[in-house]
């Protein structure tokens, strides 16, 4: 019987090496595996038969409800899938613990304490979290714009301050060198004065003695 079926899982094609990924629709033909039941007698087991998509090779699958997965028995190969070496890893570790557990009272006693401590430690912060929560709720959404408002204002009049004071120390400076020149060219002004007073003073003088010889 044939079957529209989509892979829980992504394989790759042992013949030609072409990857399906996980979702690739196939159509499969489906049959009993005989005398292979899941829990006895209840759950029937099914073998599907599909093709590469590339090379058309068969490809054959069955599920594995104990897991609740598929299981690839030929044609392909699994992809690597690192969260199944984690889920078998928790599951691994479970199992050691019922068993360590069943066969050291002490143990189990110290497993139970170390649980309830782990619980009562995430009930913390649990009750941490929500206390924070409420605090925030309880901040107005106006008061909170109100405040950012009052901060943009604060920030630009601090800034038109600095630029206030800059502009004043530029300028003062400016004036201070420009008097400077003025004095400089003042007194470059008198010694020049002077100094032709003193020429016509000594050319009248001169002139003087001439005459009087």
């Amino acid at each position: 019987m044939g079957e529209r079926k989509m892979l829980s899982m992504g394989i790759r094609c042992n013949l030609c090496g072409n990857f399906m990924y996980r979702g690739t629709k196939v159509n499969a033909r489906k049959e009993d595996v005989i005398a292979e039941k899941y829990l006895g007698s209840q759950i029937q087991i099914y073998r599907f038969y599909f093709r590469c998509s590339q090379c058309a090779a068969e490809i054959i699958m069955k599920p594995d409800p104990q897991n609740s997965d598929y299981v690839v028995e030929s044609g392909s190969t699994r992809n690597f899938e690192p969260w199944r070496d984690e889920d078998e890893r928790v599951e691994k570790e479970k199992r050691e613990r019922e068993i360590e557990e069943m066969r050291d009272p002490m143990k189990s006693l110290e497993n139970t304490t170390m649980d309830s401590k782990r619980t009562m430690d995430n009930l913390a912060n649990l009750e941490e979290l929500k206390s924070i929560k409420s605090r925030y709720a309880t901040i107005k959404q106006d008061a909170t714009l109100e405040a950012l408002n009052c901060t943009a204002v604060e920030k630009e009049k601090k800034l038109d301050e600095e630029d206030e004071a800059q502009i004043k120390s530029i300028i003062t400076h400016n004036s201070r060198n420009y008097v400077q020149r003025i004095r400089e060219e003042n007194i470059d002004d008198d010694v020049m004065c002077e100094h032709l007073v003193t020429e016509l003073v000594e050319a009248y003088c001169g002139g003087n003695s001439v005459l009087e010889a």
